[in-house]
């Protein structure tokens, strides 16, 4: 736990204090001193592709996205593989988080490092394509930062089967994806027992249950995702659309409130501003995982006619997860009268709000919606846990059995384990991710920008 601890603090901890007035100060953690400066730089390199390009960025989506053959995926499918995590557990809990410690200006940096984020999504996602390997286990491809960290420490021709810091990103992605295994039972066992007095034992064994039939079968994670993350993201968008007309008059103040508080003097002279900034940072990048590393294991996986198309897709997954789903949980939060929601945390926070909006009907919706987040979230990372254990041990059926069986005992005991310890295994493995993925993306980022570069040539310049 010492260790645990101190690796923490390294990624999350006060780096770097800047004085500010009344004797506080800003810290700043080792996270945001990276992602924050490679968010303006690849903005930058791309010449702004999340605001030049947002519009192609539909228009891939929208195009024919049917499966060059029965086995790879199209980069439509990856796209929804990587949102159910990023539309899972960060945009529900996380978000309570951010603004349970950070307040309603936390919801700003998240924001903010969405849009930073995009171009980091579009360069590891796209570097994530260029370096796919065939996958003789699943079929189709398999690929993500192990695989090009490995491309770029090891020379071609060599007979090294390892990178030190690809085997370093893929275990600390394993140790990420346990850590979120065991968030999503805890959220959902509170979640259940809030709304329905369900023992969270009883809870965790139904969702682990139903979670083994699928994951155990070769080909159902992806079938799965097809079906409930289009149905359940809309659902929850409209629900919240409804919350948010209802309430139209106190907008207004709502956005005042998260810009007053993300820039505030008060929160600056008590040495708040930092917890705003940290907290919203700290969860923008839990839910939409730019840079991490997450989402290139799914991106890979892709079969497109041009590598940018897969970039460009999970670039849009970044607006699509923060700016539009995490947005609808904190509106119907910040919503909600401070004084029903005051001293509340986690999913207490979220239902008592849900309850305040639609009564009896709003606490049990929300229960059965971070239902399916969990599940999705679940099913989302063990698929890039896929390519991560190939990594690591090769191309046994039993090792990729062998993380199942574990992320299902972790999911276990998730429902029935402490909630802040959950959350900061998953921000240690996170934050390692991070922190090995972003060794390669500077040095790897010109293949990414010539894609982006042919891309555009080919398909958006023609005479």
């Amino acid at each position: 736990m010492s260790l645990f601890q101190a690796v923490y603090n390294l990624l999350w901890g006060d780096l770097v204090q800047i004085p500010l007035p009344e004797g506080s100060t800003l810290g700043l953690s080792l996270l945001v001193l990276i992602l924050v400066p490679a968010g303006v730089y690849f903005t930058v390199r791309t010449r702004f592709l999340p605001f030049r390009l947002f519009p192609e960025m539909l228009r891939v989506t929208l195009e024919n996205n049917r499966r060059p053959d029965g086995e790879a995926l199209s980069g439509l499918q990856a796209l929804i593989v990587s949102t159910a995590c990023r539309v899972g557990m960060g945009n529900l809990v996380g978000v309570v988080a951010a603004i349970s410690a950070g307040g309603a200006g936390a919801v700003f940096w998240m924001w903010l490092m969405a849009l930073l984020g995009s171009s980091t999504a579009f360069i590891e996602s796209t570097l994530a394509q260029l370096y796919k390997q065939k996958d003789p286990l699943y079929g189709g491809y398999r690929g993500g930062p192990a695989y090009y960290l490995h491309a770029l420490f090891v020379p071609k021709g060599s007979r090294r089967k390892h990178s030190v810091v690809a085997v370093l990103f893929a275990l600390s992605g394993l140790i990420c994806w346990c850590g979120i295994s065991q968030v999503t039972s805890n959220s959902i066992s509170a979640a259940f027992y809030n709304a329905f007095s369900i023992p969270p034992l009883v809870s965790t064994i139904v969702l682990v249950a139903v979670a083994a039939v699928i994951v155990l079968r070769k080909r159902a994670t992806v079938r799965v995702l097809d079906v409930m993350v289009p149905a359940m993201a809309a659902c929850y968008f409209f629900i919240t659309l409804f919350i948010i007309v209802r309430n139209a008059g106190q907008l207004p103040a709502v956005f005042s409130r998260i810009f007053a508080e993300a820039f505030g003097l008060r929160q600056a002279v008590a040495g708040g501003i930092g917890a705003v900034i940290m907290n919203g940072a700290k969860r923008g990048l839990f839910s939409n995982e730019a840079g991490s590393g997450s989402a290139p294991c799914a991106a890979a996986a892709a079969q497109v006619s041009h590598p940018a198309k897969v970039g460009l897709l999970q670039a849009l997954g970044v607006f699509i997860d923060t700016l539009v789903i995490c947005s609808c949980s904190a509106m119907i939060m910040l919503l909600t009268p401070a004084e029903l929601t005051d001293g509340l945390q986690g999913m207490d926070l979220l239902q008592t709000a849900m309850g305040y909006h639609l009564g009896n009907f709003g606490v049990v919706l929300i229960a059965v919606i971070l239902w399916m987040f969990s599940l999705s979230t679940f099913l989302g990372i063990l698929f890039y846990a896929r390519s991560n254990v190939a990594y690591l041990f090769g191309d046994h059926p039993g090792a990729q059995l062998a993380y199942k069986l574990l992320a299902l005992v972790m999911l276990f005991i998730g429902g029935l384990a402490a909630y802040q310890f959950v959350w900061d295994l998953g921000d240690v493995g996170v934050g390692l991710m991070t922190v090995f993925n972003m060794i390669a993306l500077f040095p790897l980022a010109p293949k990414a920008l010539a894609a982006l570069r042919d891309y555009e040539q080919q398909y958006l310049h023609k005479p």
